[in-house]
């Protein structure tokens, strides 16, 4: 078989490619081999493929370095805006506890000089208070607890120091235990400051306080007013009942409030307290100057304890049988018991007096005088100053009488007075005397 006939059933022989290099006269050729080309081409394929994904890389560099940059920055901006939110959640506490000190310090200053107002006024109405009890202590009140005054606590009451530095002592841990948890650098939410703050609960406690003072501050002036009112009381029923005797009183006494007028003018507490004061200071000086003018009348009972056997007036003579005016009071009583003077004054006579027997008379001012007829005994000399209730003698039975007692008369400028007018009088009044 021939190459022909081979290159028909088996194909054409592929030679090898040759690179022939001729360069003068000398000359040189490559074969090149199929899988050397191959690999040849795999490797320029290989170079551009690089040559491509560096060329890309280079294109979006720029782009993910922007990214990259853009990234940086937003966490920047972000943790600047933490540390700003927590700056200004930082400040803002801090001027909120400054605002609470400065406001803690004005509400103890405020407390402090509500504490020294108080306790002026307490320097104030001690006296008065005294003076009231003494004045109207006895006299009835309408409401009982008014009527027994506790030592001046319910109108001097105070504050004490202990308990006001408990009060600043508890102000001074709310504000420094106030908002006092630690801060979270890594936290960008901002807390709400708390509903309830130490400026709130200062406001609190400062308003219990102020009420407390301002409930102290009404009792007191409920409680001036209360004795203001009793004195004038007191003072009414002293004025009606001596007027209803008959016996001289000043009119000008007491409250006149019938008439009254002017333009309205509002008061303060200090005002009003001072009023208030001023009221009870005037219904004390009323009281005091009636309670003066009725013990200055003789409206003591000279003989206490003892039976009227012969009233004043007309009545049939114990000795003649005839009618006759009687011209003081007739008390039963045993020879040698004590005759009490019913009115402070100045014996003006004391010796024996014709009908009277021993008998003493006292000058008690304005024109009354009083005379205790058929003594026993005179214990008072003339001239002698004497305090209503003083022993001037023993009763007997000397001069016109049938029987140991004692005569007891009252005059008005040398004129008799039914003396039971006095002591009826007497017993309405003595209990505010």
């Amino acid at each position: 078989m021939n190459a022909t006939g081979q290159s028909a059933v088996f194909g054409r022989r592929k030679e090898p490619h040759t690179v022939i290099i001729a360069r003068g006269n000398e000359i040189r050729h490559f074969t090149i081999r199929p899988w050397l080309a191959a690999f040849i081409g795999s490797a320029l394929a290989a170079i551009a493929i690089g040559y491509l994904l560096a060329t890309s890389y280079l294109v979006l560099r720029d782009d993910l370095i922007g990214a990259t940059t853009a990234r940086q920055a937003r966490m920047q901006q972000a943790y600047e805006d933490r540390i700003s939110a927590l700056r200004a959640q930082v400040d803002r506490i801090t001027s909120r506890q400054l605002l609470d000190q400065q406001l803690m310090e004005n509400k103890v200053s405020e407390l402090i000089e509500r504490q020294t107002q108080l306790s002026q006024r307490h320097g104030r109405l001690g006296p008065l208070l005294e003076r009231a009890e003494n004045e109207v202590g006895a006299a009835p009140a309408e409401d009982p607890a008014a009527a027994k005054p506790d030592k001046h606590a319910e109108v001097t009451g105070s504050i004490s120091q202990p308990a006001r530095n408990y009060a600043v002592a508890s102000l001074g841990a709310d504000l420094g235990a106030a908002d006092a948890r630690p801060f979270s650098l890594w936290s960008t939410r901002t807390d709400p400051l708390p509903s309830d703050t130490a400026a709130d609960r200062a406001d609190k406690l400062f308003v219990s306080i102020n009420q407390s003072l301002k409930s102290i501050e009404n009792e007191q002036l409920t409680r001036i007013s209360t004795l203001a009112d009793n004195a004038y009381k007191s003072a009414d029923a002293i004025q009606e009942a001596l007027q209803a005797a008959g016996l001289p009183v000043d009119s000008d006494f007491g409250k006149n409030e019938s008439d009254i007028g002017g333009p309205l003018i509002p008061l303060d507490s200090s005002m009003i307290f001072d009023s208030k004061v001023k009221e009870l200071d005037e219904a004390l000086d009323t009281l005091d100057q009636l309670k003066k003018e009725a013990r200055q009348l003789p409206l003591a009972n000279p003989a206490p304890g003892h039976s009227v056997t012969s009233p004043f007036g007309v009545r049939t003579d114990p000795i003649l049988g005839t009618a006759a005016l009687h011209s003081g009071m007739d008390f039963r009583a045993p020879i040698g018991t004590a005759a009490k003077v019913t009115a402070p004054g100045i014996v003006t006579k004391a010796g024996w007096n014709g009908g009277y027997g021993r008998m003493v008379e006292v000058d008690h001012g304005n024109g009354f005088a009083t005379r205790y007829g058929h003594l026993s005994e005179i214990d008072v000399t003339v001239g002698e100053k004497l305090d209503a209730g003083a022993i001037i003698g023993k009763t007997g039975s000397s001069g016109r009488s049938t029987g140991p007692h004692l005569h007891y008369e009252v005059r008005h400028n040398g004129e008799a007075i039914d003396p039971l007018r006095f002591l009826t009088v007497g017993k309405k009044v003595a209990q505010y005397l």
